[in-house]
């Protein structure tokens, strides 16, 4: 028996999905099954992917006429995203984003789409590279922004078994600036010293290379969009390097001459 997403109409939903690279693949992936999925991305030979998903691969008016649009573009080209679908999207529509990052996103998608669309900011804290094969127990934060949510949220807590954490943009962006953003850039630039010693290693720096390999595969939008759209993540990494410096020198006074 088909399960569809909750919604607060009685009619079936659909899902338009706009882009199908990796993480709008992974999106399908786990939403197939419950709703009807049309999905729209600028890119050729993905139709043997979109068919082994169950997803038609459609133009972008049919996308947008969709009762839920999931926007998995880069932050960097959701504006030009947005001014196209606004005039083709239904009344009733729910919009949502799944950006790295939520203060820009959410302030894009309020002033540029129509005032009876419900708006939910997300950032699932997983990708396609640590989600595996199921969803049970991955987290993803809520940033409503207008209209209903709770249904959503249900979905994703009964049905896909995440666990959800809501909170506004900021809080979000002020979080990630340490949690994601810092530990990106770290992973960035200790990619730019290997190679490394394939046997003498300690276990922590082998947990090091794990965290370099689960975002290493990431697009480069996705790490200007972590590092340069997160309006918190500036000043963070300029206070962790004072905090290095600073460090530095205290190492400094104890080294034997």
């Amino acid at each position: 028996m088909r399960h569809s997403l909750p919604l607060p109409h009685d009619e079936p939903p659909s899902v338009g999905l706009i882009g199908f690279g990796a993480f709008g693949q992974l999106v399908a992936r786990h939403i197939a099954p419950y709703a009807p999925v049309f999905a729209h991305d600028s890119r050729n030979s993905l139709e043997d992917t979109a068919q082994a998903l169950g997803v038609q691969l459609t133009d972008l008016r049919t996308v947008a006429r969709c009762r839920i649009i999931i926007l998995a573009v880069p932050v960097q080209a959701m504006a030009d995203v947005l001014e196209s679908i606004a005039p083709l999207l239904r009344p009733d529509a729910l919009v949502i984003d799944v950006g790295s990052v939520k203060v820009k996103p959410v302030e894009i998608m309020v002033s540029l789409l129509p005032s009876t669309v419900s708006i939910i900011g997300t950032h699932p804290l997983f990708g396609p590279q640590s989600a595996g094969q199921t969803t049970t127990g991955l987290k993803i934060v809520l940033c409503p922004a207008r209209g209903p949510y709770h249904t959503v949220a249900a979905f994703l807590r009964k049905t896909l078994r995440l666990n959800v954490i809501i909170c506004t943009p900021e809080y979000h962006d002020q979080n990630m600036a340490v949690t994601q953003a810092l530990t990106h850039w770290l992973a960035q630039g200790l990619k730019t010293l290997e190679p490394f010693s394939s046997h003498l290693t300690t276990r922590s720096f082998d947990l090091l290379r794990d965290a370099m390999k689960m975002v290493e595969k990431d697009a480069p939008q996705v790490f200007e969009a972590i590092e340069c759209l997160n309006p918190y993540a500036s000043s963070m990494r300029k206070q962790y390097l004072g905090l290095l410096s600073t460090l530095d020198k205290k190492l400094d006074t104890l080294t034997p001459a």
